[in-house]
């Protein structure tokens, strides 16, 4: 729906742009800020800045928020920086500051100065963000909360929420007690409108509240949130002072975020930072050839391993026809424990203590799997004539040894990375599937070794 209201309206506005840009704002008054979003980046860059720079400031900032980095770079780049300015200073506050994050230095600068001659407190509040690592809590918050005095009657509090809904456009989740620049309770609107307008907010308050430092990783803060069940979290200093409060819909922004590079590298593949048809060809290459050529140059070591084992392969009819078959199951089952493994520190339920109990169930899990395909891979030689069942019992117990290594090394190496400061999601299914096939072929060539002795000494004999 959206996206059909953006492909019909986007025609008419840049007819209008062109024939009477000042019908633009009694055009757009009755469409979501969303929606304008949509038909914006529908516009070319030079159409967008000229819609927005007819707009009040206080209309452009919530589309202007709902605009991507990239677009609003553009935006910005085609837009003098002093309207840029003021449609930053009616922004929440962690947007503002993401908005100064993205853009180029020499850019973000020109812009900046402007601000601080339109609202040097807004400026302030883009100090006060940035000085945080950029995937910390303190960088995710924002400095937009309703701060009020305990000793205030909850009709007073209540007024002060009301005066606040009116000027931004935000939803006022919790009311924070400060005294004597101590965060010294909170009280959710709901406790507030339960309460009798009479009481004082000490009164009402709750003193006993979670929090979350600064410093935070990002990644944590969400879960904390998520664990409790919060729409808003406040951001404390070792001071005590409230520093900004932290709201779910920055959360969700931050888990799709999250995700979306997980899922990216677990495909052996570089974050992208911009949506897919946004993302140029030549940044797809960059992006993707790395991974490639390392995980190419990786499979060198199983082609080196196939031929250091080829007279043992020569020796034992048939045996180059199953190697696929072998490692593909080592391969599978190594990134099947890499994705639980993975999806598991990410959710916080795996802990780096917790790599004993993981390697002995991942183990045990191996042999019980490995039982299960090596049953169907020792029916599967059977079925041929001309293999003999002391082959069939060498694939089988090579079969169950690959899924067993399979399933240890998936599920350590993500443990191994997260302990040295690497994403996890680095070690990728096409990673630990490269890896399993080397190792699969050196079990493979040992296991006939030991099975096929006798088989393979008087085929090394005979070719003597």
């Amino acid at each position: 729906m959206r996206m059909r209201l953006s492909s019909l309206l986007a025609p008419d506005i840049k007819q209008i742009l062109k024939e009477d840009p000042d019908q633009i704002r009694a055009l757009l008054d009755e469409i979501h800020a969303e929606d304008v979003a949509d038909i914006i980046a529908d516009l070319s860059s030079e159409e967008a800045g000229q819609l927005l720079a007819r707009m009040p400031a206080e209309d452009a900032a919530p589309i202007f928020e709902r605009l991507e980095e990239h677009e609003q770079g553009q935006l910005v780049e085609q837009m003098p920086a002093a309207s840029v300015a003021e449609i930053a200073s009616e922004m929440a506050a962690d947007n503002r500051a993401d908005l100064f994050s993205s853009l180029p230095e020499a850019v973000g600068d020109q812009v900046f100065q402007a601000l601080e001659k339109v609202d040097p407190q807004a400026a302030q509040e883009v100090r006060d963000i940035e000085k945080w690592p950029e995937t910390s809590a303190g960088h995710l918050m924002t400095t937009d909360f309703v701060a009020v005095s305990s000793r205030m009657l909850v009709s007073e509090v209540m007024d002060i929420v009301r005066k606040r809904a009116k000027e931004r456009e935000e939803f006022v989740y919790v009311v924070y007690a400060i005294d004597r620049g101590l965060l010294g309770g909170l009280a959710s609107l709901r406790e507030l409108l339960i309460a009798d307008p009479a009481q004082a907010m000490a009164e009402v308050m709750r003193t006993t509240f979670l929090s979350v430092p600064p410093t935070m990783d990002q990644e944590d803060v969400a879960r904390r949130m998520a664990k409790y069940d919060l729409n808003v979290i406040p951001v404390m200093g070792d001071d005590q002072k409230l520093l900004g409060v932290i709201t779910i819909d920055d959360i969700i922004d931050v888990l799709v975020q999250e995700q979306t590079e997980d899922v990216q590298r677990i495909a052996a593949m570089e974050p992208l930072d911009v949506p897919y048809f946004q993302t140029s060809f030549l940044t797809f290459i960059k992006k993707r050839a790395g991974w490639l050529i390392v995980l190419f140059v990786e499979e060198f070591f199983t082609q080196t391993a196939l031929r250091h084992y080829d007279p043992i392969m020569e020796a034992v009819r048939g045996a180059l026809l199953y190697v696929p078959l072998l490692i593909s199951a080592g391969g599978n089952s190594g990134s099947q424990s890499s994705t639980l493994v993975i999806r598991g520190l990410a959710l916080g339920e795996i802990k780096l203590g917790d790599w004993w109990r993981i390697m002995i169930r991942e183990s045990a899990m191996g042999i019980i799997l490995g039982l299960i395909i090596a049953v169907i891979a020792m029916l599967r030689v059977t079925m041929y004539p001309d293999q003999s069942r002391l082959f069939a019992f060498t694939v089988g117990v090579t079969v169950l040894a690959i899924i067993v290594c399979g399933c240890t090394v998936g599920s350590m190496l993500p443990l191994v990375l997260k302990r040295l400061g690497i994403d996890p999601a680095t070690s990728s299914t096409p990673f630990i599937a490269s890896l399993v096939d080397t190792l699969g072929v050196i079990i493979y060539a040992h296991v006939a070794m030991v099975v096929m002795h006798d088989v393979i000494e008087r085929h090394l004999a005979a070719t003597q």
